[in-house]
């Protein structure tokens, strides 16, 4: 995964990078049951190329649902890959399937 991709290992550390980041913000949650893993690992790899690709317009976070609890409840995430784009804390777009590099560019650019 790109070095550029922030890992919250709470929801404290979450809510500083949004409170830090002066751009908007890729949060894509993760899971760690079976049937999340392979798609999980799958988006690890598109957002890492995106975060390179974006740097300087977006800020990429790989949000781990079960240390970022109360972040999972707010962006109303129910399940493994999801991901929604903030803008200063708000969201602005949401997805729930794994996305192409292509498919990812497609959605930020609609927003950003």
């Amino acid at each position: 995964m790109a070095k550029r991709v922030h890992q919250p290992r709470e929801d404290a550390e979450f809510d500083f990078i949004l409170g830090v980041s002066g751009v908007p913000v890729l949060a894509y949650f993760t899971g760690t049951w079976p049937k999340a893993i392979e798609p999980c690992r799958a988006m690890d790899l598109v957002v890492g190329d995106i975060a390179d690709e974006y740097t300087g317009r977006l800020t990429a976070v790989r949000t781990d649902i079960t240390r970022c609890p109360s972040a999972t409840k707010r962006y109303g995430i129910t399940g493994a890959p999801s991901y929604v784009l903030l803008k200063e804390g708000e969201m602005v777009a949401h997805g729930t399937e794994p996305m192409t590099i292509a498919e990812v560019r497609e959605f930020l650019d609609g927003h950003l």
